[in-house]
C-alpha cells in the first residue's frame, strides 16, 4: 500500500461499506464515543483515513483459539 492510499481519505459511505456497517452507525460511534474510530472534519464534511480503517479493523481482529487436546 502506497503512502498516498493510506492518507485517502474517504466519505462515511465508503467507510461503512469498508465495515460493513451503516452510516447512521458511524455517526452514532462519533457521537457517543462508542469507539475511537478517528475522522477528519471539513468544514461539515467528514471524511476517514484509510490508515484508520485498516487500523481499526486491524485492532479488532481476534485470533482463532488453539485446539484442546
Amino acid at each position: 500500500m502506497t503512502v498516498q492510499t493510506q492518507s485517502k481519505l474517504v466519505p462515511p459511505g465508503e467507510a461503512a461499506e469498508i465495515l460493513e456497517t451503516t452510516i447512521q452507525t458511524l455517526a452514532n460511534w462519533r457521537n457517543t464515543g462508542r469507539y475511537a474510530l478517528p475522522y477528519v472534519k471539513i468544514g461539515r464534511l467528514v471524511r476517514y483515513r484509510m490508515s484508520d480503517l485498516e487500523a481499526f479493523i486491524e485492532a479488532r481482529t481476534i485470533a482463532p483459539c488453539a485446539a484442546k487436546e
